[in-house]
């Protein structure tokens, strides 16, 4: 305990500072998932605190985060959707995806997947990470300009006929169900029919209004009626948030830019009476659990987001550790991997009992902190608790911020995700990566942000095979020994190959293996193989740099020998390394393809071992 309180000081004022920071994002996050901004605010109470409380980073301060608002976005419109556009009805079933998402991530600490989460590629990351800015900045053009789909009457009024369609579907399910429709009597169908009232039929236009302008497609095909419907105030709140918080940046970064824009712009707006549209009510008081996660579960209702939630918490350990390594960088320390992903994890779960969106480590929040002093675990606790006395004290306050603020907060945010970094060197880069980054750049966009990824995983995947394929191919070497005296022979000849009786050159060929023998170069292996001659009758495998073989590389080691062995090429093993040899034992290759005997643990012993076998053979056929 002492430990923990070594830092008070530095630790107050940097969870302070970080929790300053926090709250302008944290609201704007909220609006942007499409739960409010309580949610927005209780993700970033109950993640800062027991993330820091529970995780393997000591200055690490997290909560809400624009890739995991990103991907929350698309689940909550997706479920908010199937609920006819009800989010209390859809509540339940969204905050079990996002409870599910932090059990996932405790799962993946304690089976010790964090240190595995490097090998990300960083085209896939770059691609990802410049989507999430872009989508953002898409979907934050319609408040920007004061535009809100669901209240454009015009609008609204495209899809009554649909709504018509919609709701009598619902009338003949509902009786389908009771058992009284029947093709013989529509009498009941036409009563319930004509008891549609006006108000159903507009109320069900408006859900669908939604759902058709909402995400990225959705914002792009509302634009022109957003250009021509532009609320000038709510244009000019945006304009002047994003140049504050651009401009207060160049006269110091001691506060933060973001508050600053969010304090002057609504005071100015709420204190001159200006007619704009607040930010949902934010509920004051405690936040309260929502037990409705376990009271009206659903299995069916989750089950198509399964995937989403797998992916979300991988976006999320990603999102955090990458955190963590910048943590260590400025502070000189080393994290706990999969300790900070059970600690994420908790933090996730109990947020999504009370309510709030995932988050994940913040980058910015962060540098505040360790900047400003903190040390210690306790900073981003502070933090969440400075948050939570924000909610307590001045919740109506906060319930009158303009949200054209807001949607200017998003827009830095979303410019400032983009990995300018990668895009800058696309020029200097290999096309294939290239490709990588272009096409999860525009699948995350316009089609799925979790697939994008996906498929951006599995082509670099791909070509990382390739390239290991080709480097062992092109290492490795089958030639007669008597064929390498020449020019080259330094070139192809390992140091101790060179000085060969003169005998044995005729009847050996030598196979250097270089790397390591994996799926992605059993073609290459099988190619090689068919280049030793007929006239062959004894074949070395040289594995001293083989450190690894995988089951598909193993298999088609056999077959090569088991081939050899049937032409009566006798096959013999110099140096293979111990995981390798693991393997060929277990699948019977040594010793039933390849008697113990012809396993040699260095080359000398098995040239040794040929001359003898040599000799005999000539002794044989002269008798």
């Amino acid at each position: 305990m002492k430990g923990f309180f070594s830092n008070f000081k530095g630790d107050a004022f940097g969870g302070l500072t970080a929790g300053i920071v926090a709250l302008p994002l944290a609201l704007a996050f909220g609006v942007s998932s499409g739960l409010g901004p309580s949610a927005g605010l209780y993700g970033a109470i109950f993640i800062s605190f027991f993330a820091s409380l529970f995780g393997g980073t000591n200055t690490q301060i997290s909560g809400p985060t624009a890739p995991m608002t990103a991907v929350s976005m698309l689940v909550i419109a997706g479920i908010i959707g199937a609920n006819d556009g009800n989010v209390e009805k859809a509540l339940p079933a969204i905050l079990t995806i996002f409870l599910m998402v932090g059990i996932i991530q405790i799962g993946l600490g304690a089976i010790g997947i964090g240190k595995y989460i490097r090998y990300i590629p960083y085209p896939v990351v770059s691609g990802f990470m410049t989507a999430i800015g872009v989508m953002i900045l898409i979907t934050q053009l319609l408040p920007a300009f004061g535009y809100y789909p669901k209240e454009d009457e015009a609008f609204v009024n495209q899809f009554k006929p649909q709504a018509e369609e919609v709701i009598l579907n619902k009338i003949l399910k509902d009786e389908a169900g009771e058992g009284i429709l029947v093709l013989e009597d529509f009498k009941e169908t036409i009563k319930r029919a004509e008891n549609i009232s006006h108000d159903e039929i507009y109320l069900e236009a408006v859900t669908l209004a939604g759902n058709a302008a909402s995400g990225v497609m959705g914002a792009i095909k509302s634009l022109p009626n957003a250009l021509s419907n532009i609320n000038y105030l709510e244009l000019i709140l945006c304009l002047v948030t994003i140049v504050i918080i651009y401009g207060f940046k160049r006269i110091t970064t001691a506060i933060p830019s973001t508050l600053v824009a969010l304090v002057i712009v609504s005071g100015v707006a709420y204190g001159f009476g200006l007619k704009y549209r607040p930010i949902e009510e934010i509920p004051s008081g405690f936040p309260i659990p929502n037990l409705s996660i376990f009271s009206e579960f659903s299995l069916s209702s989750v089950t198509p987001y399964i995937f989403t939630a797998l992916s979300l918490a991988f976006l999320g350990a990603i999102d955090s550790l990458l955190t963590s390594v910048i943590a260590d960088n400025m502070t000189k320390t080393k994290h706990k991997p999969n300790k900070e992903l059970i600690g994420q994890g908790i933090g996730n779960s109990i947020a999504a009992i009370f309510g709030g969106i995932p988050g994940a480590g913040a980058t910015i929040r962060t540098v505040v902190n360790i900047n400003a002093g903190g040390k210690t675990k306790l900073s981003g606790m502070i933090a969440g608790v400075l948050l939570l006395i924000v909610l307590l004290a001045l919740g109506p306050v906060a319930s009158q911020i303009p949200a054209a603020v807001l949607a200017g907060i998003l827009i830095t945010v979303g410019i400032g995700v983009m990995d300018y970094k990668g895009l800058k060197a696309m020029p200097h880069m290999p096309k294939i990566e290239v490709a990588i980054m272009i096409i999860v750049l525009v699948l995350s966009v316009f089609w799925n942000l979790v697939y994008a990824v996906g498929i951006g995983l599995v082509i670099a995947s791909l070509m990382f095979m390739k390239k290991m394929g080709d480097v062992t191919a092109s290492k490795s070497k089958v030639e007669s020994l008597e064929g390498l005296e020449g020019n080259n022979l330094k070139e192809s000849v390992w140091k101790d190959e060179i000085n060969i009786p003169k005998q044995l050159k005729e009847n050996i060929f030598i196979k250097h293996l270089n790397g390591p023998v994996f799926f992605g170069s059993t073609s290459e292996l099988q190619q090689l193989a068919m280049q030793i001659p007929e006239t062959a009758k004894y074949v070395i495998l040289r594995m001293d740099r083989v450190p690894y073989m995988d089951q598909s590389g193993v298999y088609t080691l056999e077959e090569i020998i088991f081939g050899l062995e049937q032409k009566g090429v006798k096959t013999h093993i110099v140096g293979i390394q111990q995981q390798p040899l693991y393997l060929a034992k277990n699948i019977d290759i040594v010793p039933d393809l390849i008697p113990e005997d012809r396993v040699f643990k260095d080359f000398d012993s098995c040239i040794a071992y040929l001359n003898n076998a040599i000799e005999e053979d000539s002794t044989d056929s002269k008798e």
